[in-house]
C-alpha cells in the first residue's frame, strides 16, 4: 500500500518485492552454492580486500553486476566458520543495492565499515560506533516510512562494543549524518547538523540500516575518521583515513566472528 505525499521522496510503498528480484541469479558464479549467512561489507580499498581473500584461500561465489563495476562476493574461512566478504560501493544507492542482493542470497548478519568526515575535533583514524543515523539521503525512504533519524539495532551495536572492549581498542558511540552529496556539506549545514548531535558525516549508514530493518536482518557498522569539517573556515582532508583500512577490516572480522 502506498502512503502518498506531495513530496515524492516522502511517499512510501510497503510492498516487499519489486519488479526486479534481489534473488535473481544472473550474476551467479556457482548457482547451487548459497552464501554464508554472515557477511563483512566494507568501504575499503580493492587491494586490502583482495589481499585478504588471496591469503585466506577465498572463493568467488557470486558477482553483482552494475553498468560501471562488478562487485565480487567471496566466501572466506575465518577462524572456524565461512563468511562472505564484499566491497561496498560508495554512496547509498549502490551500497544498498548490493546489500539487498546479499540478503536475497542468504545473508542475515552483516557488519560494515567505512570512513567518515568528522564534524568535531576528533583525530584521524579514530573508531566510532554509530547508534543513530540522520536520514539525509534518498534510499532509506524507499525502505521505511519517513522519519528524521533511524536507530541502529541496539543488540548489534552492543555486540560490536563488546568486541572493541575484548580487543582493548578505544571507540565512542555517535550519531552520524548520512548525506548524498559531499559537495553540499556547507558551512551552515555542518553547524546545523552538529547542533542536532551529529559527530560525523558519511554517505551510506542510514540507507544500509533501513535496508536491514526492512528485510529483518541483523546489521551494524563501524566508522573510522578521515577528513575533518570541524573548522568552519577550513576543510582538512588529512590523509582520508588511508592508514586505517587494514585495521578496520581486521576489526570487522573479529566482530563478525563474535557475532
Amino acid at each position: 500500500m502506498i502512503t502518498k505525499n506531495n513530496i515524492p521522496i516522502l511517499e512510501f510503498d510497503d510492498e516487499k518485492e519489486g519488479f526486479i528480484s534481489t534473488k535473481t541469479d544472473d550474476g551467479t558464479v556457482e548457482k547451487s552454492t548459497p552464501l554464508p549467512n554472515k557477511a563483512v561489507f566494507v568501504f575499503l580499498k580493492d587491494e586490502i580486500i583482495n589481499d585478504f581473500v588471496r591469503k585466506n584461500g577465498g572463493t568467488e561465489l557470486l558477482v553483482h553486476k552494475t553498468v560501471s563495476k562488478v562487485y565480487s562476493i567471496y566466501k572466506v574461512k575465518y577462524k572456524t566458520e565461512e563468511i562472505c566478504i564484499c566491497q561496498a560501493g560508495v554512496g547509498s544507492p549502490v551500497a544498498a543495492q548490493v546489500l539487498d542482493y546479499l540478503i536475497g542470497h542468504g545473508v542475515n548478519k552483516v557488519i560494515s565499515c567505512g570512513s567518515c568526515g568528522t564534524l568535531e575535533n576528533i583525530e584521524e583514524g579514530a573508531f566510532l560506533v554509530p547508534i543513530r543515523a540522520m536520514r539525509d539521503e534518498g534510499v532509506s525512504y524507499k525502505y521505511l516510512p519517513p522519519e528524521r533519524f533511524i536507530d541502529l539495532d541496539k543488540t548489534v551495536y552492543k555486540e560490536i562494543e563488546k568486541t572493541f572492549n575484548r580487543l582493548g581498542l578505544p571507540y565512542e558511540e555517535c550519531t552520524t549524518w548520512t548525506t548524498d552529496s559531499m559537495y553540499r556539506e556547507t558551512k551552515d549545514m555542518v553547524e546545523y547538523r552538529r547542533s542536532e548531535g551529529c559527530k560525523v558525516v558519511e554517505m551510506e549508514c542510514a540507507a544500509l540500516a533501513a535496508v536491514a530493518k526492512f528485510r529483518k536482518i541483523k546489521f551494524g557498522q563501524i566508522l573510522f575518521t578521515a577528513d575533518s569539517l570541524a573548522n568552519a573556515e577550513h576543510h582538512d582532508a588529512r590523509n582520508w583515513g588511508e592508514d586505517s583500512h587494514e585495521t578496520a577490516l581486521n576489526i570487522c572480522l573479529e566482530i563478525i566472528s563474535d557475532f
